[in-house]
C-alpha cells in the first residue's frame, strides 16, 4: 500500500478526476479515475484512498472496475453518499459502440454511450462489482432531455428529506447544460428538470451544487470555454446559483470565477469535512509523466484540500486547517535552500516586486499576481506558461505551497488561488521575502 502526504498522487500510472469524496465512519474516502496499466488515459477504474486528516493518505487499490455490459468500457466519474450506515457510490457507466482498432481503451470517433449506475458498499472497504451494481438511469436517447454520449458525472446529495442528483450534459454539443433528478430513497430516480446556458461551454462536466450558509454554490467544468489554440480549453468555474429544492429549479448566472487561475486544475469535487466545513479537492493535470524514487512512472495528482467560503458574494478557496497544522514548524528565512520536501512560503509583495522560486517566477504587475513557469516547463508545447489573477485592489499577500511538481499560491487569504504543475524546480528562492518559510522534513 502506498502512503502519501499533502498531495494525493497517482500511486503509479494514471489518475484524473476525484470521485466519491466523503467523510464516512471516521475516515476521509477519496476515489479517483484510474487507469492502472500505463501513465496515460484509458479504460477507467476507481482507485481508492483514505485519510484521517486530509493530509496523510493511504492508497487501498482498485475499488470499482468494469464488470457489466453497460460499464464494460469504463467506470467514469461520480460521487458518494452515506445512507443507513452504508456507502452509496454513483458513477457514469460507459459502453463503446465502436472500439479504436489500434487501442481498445479508446472509443473510435467518440462512438460511445453513457448511463448512470450505482454500487452500495456495507463498510466503504469492500465493493462487490459482480452483484452490487445497479443501473439507475439508462442511456437517454431524447436529445431534448439529454445527450446519449455526453451525460455524466452524477453528484448526489440530500437536502431536506429528499435526495438530489445533478448531471453534466450538453445540448447537441453546442450548449452546456445541467440535469436535475430527485429521489425519496437514493436508489430510484425521476427526472426533475434542466438548466441550459451557453456561457458554460459546449459540454458541462463534473457539476457540483451545495450550500454555503444560506447560499447555493455551483462548481462545474465546462468544456471549450477558452479558444486560444492551447491545451486545457476545459476549465473549472464557480458561481453563486439559484436553486429551489421544492421544484428542483436551477439557474446559473452568465458570469463566473475560475476555481483556480493557473488553469491546470479540473474536475473539482466537494463534501463536508469532519467539522462541517465545505472542502474541495480537484485534479491537477500533468502534460508529462513523473517518476517515483523507485523509478515507477505516474501522471496526475490532487490539489491541497481547500475550504470553500462565500464572502460578500465572492467565492473563496482557503487553506484547510489540517494543512495549516501540518506546516506548524517555522524556520527563519536567512539564506534559503530547499530540497525535494514540500514547503510553505508566506510573503507580501508590492507593485513591481518579483519572487523566483526555483525558476518559477511571480511578480506583481498592474494590480495582479502574474506567474511564469517557462523555465520549469521546458520542452512542453501547446500549454500555457503564464497566468494572472484578476485585479486585487492593491493588496498582495501570498501564501505559497511548493513541492517538486506543484506550486499553489493562495492570494489574500484565498480570495483567489493560482496553481501550476511544474517540472525541474531548482533548489533556491530569490526575491523579497518578508515573513517565514515553514517545512517538514
Amino acid at each position: 500500500m502506498t502512503k502519501q502526504v499533502l498531495h494525493l498522487k497517482a500511486p503509479e500510472n494514471w489518475i484524473n478526476d476525484p470521485n466519491g469524496f466523503i467523510y464516512y465512519k471516521g475516515k476521509y474516502h477519496l476515489f479517483y479515475q484510474h487507469f492502472p496499466y500505463a501513465p496515460v488515459w484509458g479504460t477507467m477504474h476507481w482507485g481508492h484512498a483514505v485519510s484521517d486528516d486530509l493530509v496523510h493518505w493511504e492508497h487501498l487499490g482498485i475499488a470499482l472496475f468494469p464488470s457489466k455490459e453497460y460499464d464494460k468500457n469504463g467506470v467514469f466519474s461520480g460521487s458518494a453518499l452515506e445512507k443507513d450506515g452504508k456507502l452509496y457510490l454513483y458513477y457514469s457507466a460507459v459502453r463503446y459502440l465502436e472500439t479504436d482498432p489500434e487501442n481498445i481503451h479508446h472509443a473510435f470517433r467518440e462512438q460511445y454511450e453513457t448511463s448512470q449506475a450505482m454500487l452500495i458498499s456495507a463498510d466503504g472497504y469492500h465493493f462487490d462489482n459482480w452483484h452490487a451494481k445497479k443501473q439507475i438511469i439508462p442511456v437517454i436517447r431524447d436529445d431534448v432531455m439529454a445527450d446519449a454520449t455526453h451525460t455524466r458525472d452524477p453528484k448526489v446529495w440530500k437536502e431536506g428529506e429528499e435526495y438530489f442528483m445533478i448531471l453534466g450534459s450538453t445540448y447537441r454539443e453546442e450548449t452546456g447544460r445541467a440535469l436535475l433528478y430527485r429521489s425519496s430513497d437514493a436508489i430510484h430516480w425521476e427526472y426533475a428538470g434542466q438548466h441550459r446556458n451557453p456561457k458554460y461551454g459546449r459540454i458541462l462536466e463534473c457539476p457540483d451544487l451545495f450550500r454555503v450558509g444560506e447560499q447555493h454554490v455551483f462548481i462545474g467544468s465546462p468544456m471549450y470555454i477558452l479558444e486560444d489554440g492551447l491545451e486545457y480549453r476545459c476549465q473549472a468555474v464557480c458561481a453563486l446559483a439559484e436553486f429551489r429544492p421544492e421544484d428542483a429549479a436551477l439557474s446559473l448566472p452568465d458570469t463566473y470565477q475560475f476555481v483556480d487561475y493557473g488553469l491546470d486544475l479540473y474536475a473539482p469535487q466537494t463534501n463536508l469535512d469532519q467539522e462541517g466545513r465545505r472542502v474541495m479537492i480537484a485534479w491537477m493535470r500533468m502534460p508529462r509523466t513523473a517518476e517515483t524514487e523507485e523509478g515507477k512512472q505516474w501522471n496526475g495528482m490532487m490539489c491541497l484540500p481547500r475550504v470553500v467560503e462565500v464572502e460578500e458574494g465572492h467565492i473563496c478557496f482557503r487553506v484547510h486547517p489540517e494543512v495549516e497544522k501540518w506546516f506548524s514548524r517555522e524556520i527563519p528565512v536567512i539564506a534559503v535552500s530547499v530540497g525535494d520536501r514540500p514547503y510553505r512560503l508566506k510573503t507580501t509583495l508590492k507593485e513591481g516586486e518579483k519572487l523566483d522560486i526555483g525558476g518559477y517566477r511571480i511578480r506583481i504587475s498592474e494590480d495582479r499576481v502574474e506567474t511564469d513557469r517557462s523555465q520549469v516547463y521546458e520542452g512542453i508545447k501547446g500549454h500555457r506558461v503564464t497566468a494572472s489573477t484578476p485585479k486585487l485592489g492593491g493588496e498582495y499577500r501570498l501564501d505559497i505551497f511548493v513541492e517538486p511538481n506543484l506550486i499553489e499560491i493562495f492570494i489574500n487569504d484565498g480570495a483567489y488561488v493560482l496553481s501550476h504543475v511544474v517540472y525541474d524546480l531548482k533548489p533556491y528562492i530569490s526575491g523579497r521575502i518578508e515573513q517565514a518559510l515553514t517545512g517538514r522534513s
